[in-house]
């Protein structure tokens, strides 16, 4: 250890000294600053005084997370329990405090998720040391089941709290909770939180969210919607986020016009439970998806009576739902209603092609995309990739390029897929359309657009076996 810690010693004297004042250098200081002080935390450890805590509190190094991994890295070899009690003195130390990538980091490194019986190895160490544990301690402990997502590890800590005569908080319970609702442990995750009340301890919002998402996600329904007058009646009152979670559950696991009716129950409540995009947009996307899109579009309407404004994702949702069973007209009547709220006319008719382009109706794609070009929208790079693309697969390259260069003319290349003339200028070349292909190239040069290396070989050796060798020069600039 001595050594090391002479060689790092010379090393940053030397890259003081030799290094210019430049941010390498100080990355260069600063990591061997870290394996100093990691060098000496480890020395320590080698030891293996009890508490180990109290020898580490003697170390005047500052801790960062490039000096914890270092140490970690090296007790995961044969000393693992170590490591871990080393984790969690780190986390309390006055000058610094773990990040969620550190713990996630510090279980890979220890390997907790394949062996988690070295966390409650730890704690049976704290018990015969006669180390006293802190709820803080605990809280560090929970943090690294989560970490693990390992719900029975974290129950069996949180039990272990009450042989150390520390009383668990709502934190340390909504830990736990939450990964028993992640891993369908429901019936456990209640039964904590009844447990919560024995010791005159309440639970807040996130208890109540978790648990009743948790219920919606399983499709026990009744549950959750029970569970929002225990919320009332311990004075946690439900907001959007709980309605909203329920409203879902109701969309994917109950019946429509159950979820109409508990809307309306929302709209007639004031302050936070009033429905919100997000509820608006949840329920549309219910209907969309069991094929009932002019319900939705009634669900779409009651947002401007409510003040709720839509966004791309609720357009999206209706315009979606609306083509795919064929009532164009009502997606375009939406569209002039609620147009010049937020969102620019031209990209919601560029939503709607999209629309149409997904549900397959690929003429009816192409209509709308023309008759937005011949009134002066510019529609935006998706929509004017897509048809171009489809227009290309249907062997229909010259259509391609002329609405390509319509669009070029109107000044609408800018948000086209770079890939769009890659496949374009390869159809021109290989169907000998090479005068296309030329304007083509020359908006290329112009556009500073790279050939995609694919694409590029093959053009430039059909150029030059048709005898088309300017133009292959010209091709062999710009390909990448």
């Amino acid at each position: 250890m001595a050594i090391s810690v002479s060689i790092i010693r010379y090393s940053s004297s030397f890259i003081a000294t030799k290094t210019p004042d430049c941010p390498l250098r100080r990355f260069l200081i600063f990591s061997t600053y870290s394996s100093m002080a990691a060098e000496r935390f480890l020395t320590l450890l080698e030891r293996d005084d009890a508490p180990i805590e109290k020898t580490l509190n003697t170390v005047k190094a500052k801790l960062d997370s490039r000096c914890i991994t270092q140490v970690l890295e090296r007790c995961a070899i044969d000393k693992p329990q170590l490591g871990v009690r080393f984790f969690i003195w780190a986390a309390l130390h006055p000058t610094h405090r773990h990040t969620s990538y550190m713990y996630n980091k510090a279980c890979k490194l220890l390997d907790v998720e394949q062996n988690p019986s070295i966390v409650l190895d730890v704690i049976d160490e704290y018990r015969a040391e006669g180390f006293v544990v802190s709820v803080k301690i605990f809280k560090v402990v929970l943090n690294l089941c989560r970490a693990a997502n390992d719900a029975n590890l974290a129950l069996r800590v949180l039990r272990k709290m009450k042989e150390f005569n520390c009383r668990p908080d709502t934190v340390s319970y909504n830990v736990v909770i939450q990964l028993l609702v992640e891993s369908g442990q429901l019936d456990e995750a209640m039964g904590l939180m009844r447990e919560m009340g024995l010791i005159d301890l309440y639970p807040d919002m996130i208890t109540y969210v978790s648990i009743i998402k948790g219920f919606c996600d399983a499709g026990r329904l009744e549950e959750a919607c029970g569970l929002i007058k225990v919320m009332k009646g311990h004075g946690c009152v439900p907001n959007a986020v709980v309605y909203s979670a329920i409203l879902d559950g109701i969309c994917r696991h109950g019946s429509l016009e159950m979820a109409s009716e508990f809307l309306g129950g929302m709209e007639k409540e004031n302050g936070a439970c009033k429905p919100n995009l997000v509820t608006y947009t949840t329920m549309i996307k219910g209907f969309v998806e069991k094929g009932m899109a002019m319900e939705a579009l009634r669900v779409f309407n009651r947002m401007d009576d409510f003040g709720v404004k839509p966004n791309k994702v609720t357009f999206t949702a209706m315009l979606d739902g609306l083509c795919k069973e064929g009532h164009v007209e009502e997606a375009c009547k939406i569209i002039d209603k609620f147009s010049g709220g937020g969102i620019q006319y031209d990209e919601l008719y560029s939503l709607l092609v999209m629309s149409l382009v997904r549900a397959g109706k690929h003429k009816d794609s192409e209509k709308m995309f023309r008759m937005m070009m011949a009134r002066g929208m510019r529609p935006n790079g998706l929509a004017s990739s897509s048809i171009i693309k489809r227009m290309i697969s249907e062997g229909r390259v010259l259509d391609g390029f002329l609405l390509f260069d319509a669009l070029e003319k109107s000044g609408n290349l800018l948000a086209i897929d770079s890939e769009v003339y890659s496949i374009l200028l390869a159809e021109l070349c290989q169907e000998n359309h090479f005068i296309e292909a030329a304007k083509l190239v020359n908006v290329m040069v112009e556009g500073r657009i790279r050939l995609k290396s694919p694409h590029a070989e093959n053009i430039i050796k059909h150029l030059n076996i048709s005898g088309e060798y300017d133009l292959a020069s010209d091709v062999s600039r710009i390909k990448s």
